[in-house]
């Protein structure tokens, strides 16, 4: 794991009526994976360190047998598996790539975790842990012969530590056609900190910090995380996809990308002490990057718990059976949204309109001129004007409104849509963007607030259960409002999807 850990601050405001993407049929039940077996596999890392000079760092020969040793593994349950090498610093790196036979080739999920240390250590959490985790669980794919609708593919990095460069070989090596077929990638670095805490990768930038949301994709994958932790009763905190760990590669090149992470060097506050227990005021892992980073540096529970989750985001993603689409609109063609139907909104300018936006800047990005897809979105405003101000939403609220839809009965169904929303610095939490769903009732089940802050437009997904309105006819009523006083406030909305 590189550099200062971001730890991802508590949302300002939290969607409503979210919940993790269930799919059509129930996907097989994932196992509970066996804590001892992930600690074998940590003390024959130890072992390997502890023979070739006490690391396993990129180029020593202790990252070669840690590679070797994952491969045996593999190998021997039927896995076909590559010793991907590459050159960097003048010395000879290596990836491990695992595939299980079976699934849809086209269809690709992927799970990693970076296998050497820095020199100073034997990088037993750092990251032994996520390793060996991956490892345990990709032999329970083996043990269960099991048979998922997605192909399932593991990875242990090479040279993470000096910058990525064995997940950064592996993407930039990979033709495009082939890059197109991996849709999701989960990361597991650092899974077993001494003092832990409990960090999702923030997939769909709820935290609204640092670099924005992942790709599409990225929230579902946070969200099944969530699910599970969830259900065993620990709650989690968003950390900011900042490049630190080989997630980046991926992100960089649209895949989306989701993980846990109990924490690096930065230190626990109270609050999250409170949170998850451990001690306030100390490193989530006092001996990172060090020589004390063993087999004694590591935190069971948290251990436990992580390999559990990889599981269970495994089992659940790459069992399922894919939804179908009840209904979706792309804003391409005009199909029948109606702004201000009640009759009701207020704004005087930035009133909602389907087209091709005009991107504008003060202090950031504050409207979108690209799309998710295609060329046309809904947007507040979709002129740039003379100035960033011109044509921002101003007066209080607008809305636009749906076509009718007729949803099926039966089944789980869901919401989803890629959205944002931007203000300056004076906007409050009176300012929103807002979705709601109108039946035989009334429904909002997405809500993001403002506050003041400054935030920047980038685009983020979300997702609702909607099964409460199944066998009715529903408009989506899509809301902003710029309702404190003159605030530079902008939204958008692409690619909005009802499946079952």
């Amino acid at each position: 794991m590189k550099l200062l850990a971001a730890l991802g601050a508590l949302a300002l405001a939290l969607p409503l009526a979210l919940s993790a993407p269930t799919p059509a049929a129930v996907a097989a039940a994932p196992p509970n994976i066996s804590l001892s077996n992930v600690k074998a596999h940590l003390t024959q890392l130890q072992t390997i360190a502890t023979n070739n000079g006490g690391t396993r760092a990129h180029g020593r020969t202790g990252y070669l047998a840690s590679a070797n040793y994952v491969k045996g593994q593999l190998d021997a349950a039927g896995y076909t598996t590559t010793l991907q090498s590459f050159t960097y610093n003048g010395a000879t790196g290596y990836n491990v790539i695992a595939d299980w036979p079976g699934g849809d080739p086209n269809d690709i999920l992927m799970t990693g975790s970076h296998l050497d240390s820095v020199t100073a250590g034997p990088g037993i959490n750092d990251n032994g842990s996520g390793s060996a985790s991956i490892l345990e669980v990709a032999l329970e794919v083996s043990r269960q012969a099991l048979q998922p609708t997605k192909h399932l593919r593991f990875a242990w990095w090479g040279a993470e530590e000096l910058g990525l460069r064995g997940s950064q070989f592996y993407v930039n090596n990979l033709p495009a056609t082939e890059r197109a077929k991996i849709k999701a990638y989960l990361n597991f670095d650092m899974v077993g900190s001494p003092n832990p805490g409990y960090f999702l990768y923030d997939g769909d930038n709820s935290d609204g910090v640092g670099s924005g949301p992942g790709p599409a994709g990225s929230a579902e994958l946070e969200q099944t995380l969530a699910a599970y932790f969830s259900s065993i009763g620990v709650p989690t905190r968003g950390t900011d996809f900042d490049g630190r760990s080989d997630y980046g590669p991926f992100i960089a090149v649209g895949i989306a990308a989701g993980g846990t992470f109990t924490g690096a060097e930065g230190i626990k506050s109270s609050a999250q002490a409170q949170l998850w227990g451990g001690t306030a005021g100390q490193a989530f892992d006092a001996c990172y990057h060090r020589s004390c980073d063993t087999s004694a540096n590591i935190n069971d529970t948290a251990l436990d718990r992580n390999a559990d989750a990889i599981a269970y985001s495994v089992w659940t993603i790459a069992t399922a059976t894919p939804p179908a689409t009840v209904w979706s609109d792309t804003f391409e063609s005009a199909t029948g949204w109606v702004t201000n139907a009640g009759g009701t909104d207020t704004a005087t300018t930035g009133q909602w309109e389907r087209g091709d936006p005009e991107a504008t800047t003060s202090s950031g990005t504050k409207q979108l001129g690209t799309t998710v897809s295609g060329t046309n979105d809904l947007v507040t405003g979709r002129l740039a004007g003379a100035g960033a101000g011109e044509n921002d939403l101003d007066g209080g609220t607008t809305s636009i409104q749906s076509p009718p839809i007729t949803l099926p009965t039966g089944g789980t169904l869901r919401l989803s849509l890629s959205w944002y929303l931007a203000h300056g610095s004076n906007a409050s939490t009176a300012d929103f963007f807002r979705v709601r769903v109108v039946g035989s009732t009334s429904s909002t089940v997405f809500q993001q607030l403002g506050a003041a802050s400054n935030r920047d437009a980038a685009w983020s997904t979300a997702t609702a259960d909607i099964s409460a309105f199944a066998g009715q006819s529903v408009r989506v009523v899509i809301e902003a409002a710029d309702a404190s006083g003159a605030s530079l406030v902008e939204a958008g909305v692409d690619d909005v999807k009802i499946t079952r």
